[in-house]
């Protein structure tokens, strides 16, 4: 156990400054999955008296940062930005600068269930009410030794916000897996951070619709679907509502390629 932690922590302090780059002048960080899981693991064996806040950029992210500052400003501010899309992953291709990875908030937070760190305490807040808990039952089931601290629906809305933390400081987690949605989770994790860290809460993380997916209340779409990440389209397809969500792509994709050929120009 110890040779193990001596390695993420050696692991983290080579990554301690990641390659970043900037889509639209938004901040992403050159991380693969395995990297940040290994960065949001030796956080949490640091126990550090601060929260450490990781965001998953996608277009609509990116989209939302250039009309809201403080959104923006929050993104700018996090401690890992992760390129969650795959219209991220061209982006960055087409402006010269290549990511070596795509980490989703799916994938993420399935990939700190199943490395089952006794460091790692989740509780999951957030979307409709028994979202969570059917979620936190399917996590525990697929990966006996993951902890889940304790789970809720709750909300962005101020008035949730007492309830939010009497729970989390009862429950003791290390990590915070916020289901709020875009921008309000992330938004929502910066202004908390003094009263998130007070909690014993090292890592707070925006997880859209994840806990959904893993509830089964909204199902993934199959994984050749995600391999060519027409995630968008297949949930288009099932959630027509979605449409006007949607409207980020196409103007996310003019502003990349404007950007494109000014470079080139």
């Amino acid at each position: 156990m110890h040779d193990r932690t001596a390695e993420l922590s050696h692991r983290h302090c080579e990554r301690a400054n990641p390659p970043r780059l900037r889509i639209l002048g938004v901040r992403v960080d050159d991380v693969t999955l395995p990297e940040a899981v290994d960065r949001i693991r030796a956080w949490a064996r640091a126990g550090e008296g601060r929260l450490h806040h990781v965001v998953t950029v996608n277009p609509e992210f990116i989209i939302a940062a250039r009309r809201d500052p403080a959104f923006r400003a929050t993104l700018e501010a996090a401690d890992l930005a992760t390129a969650d899309g795959v219209g991220v992953i061209l982006a960055a291709r087409l402006l010269g600068r290549p990511l070596r990875g795509r980490v989703t908030g799916v994938d993420l937070v399935e990939a700190l269930a199943a490395a089952q760190d006794p460091a790692l305490h989740l509780f999951l807040l957030g979307a409709g009410p028994g979202i969570a808990e059917r979620a936190a039952a399917e996590l525990t089931r697929r990966y006996p030794r993951c902890h889940i601290a304790g789970t809720w629906s709750g909300s962005p809305r101020p008035e949730d916000a007492p309830e939010i933390l009497a729970r989390l400081r009862a429950a003791r987690p290390t990590a915070l897996l916020v289901a709020f949605g875009h921008p309000a989770q992330d938004l929502w994790i910066a202004q908390h951070q003094r009263e998130l860290a007070a909690c014993g809460i090292i890592i707070g993380m925006g997880i859209g619709g994840t806990l959904d997916y893993l509830a089964g209340a909204v199902p993934r779409p199959p994984a050749p679907v995600r391999r060519l990440g027409l995630e968008w389209l297949y949930r288009l397809i099932r959630q027509p509502w979605r449409w006007r969500r949607q409207l980020a792509l196409p103007l996310f994709a003019a502003l990349v390629l404007r950007e494109r050929l000014r470079r080139l120009g």
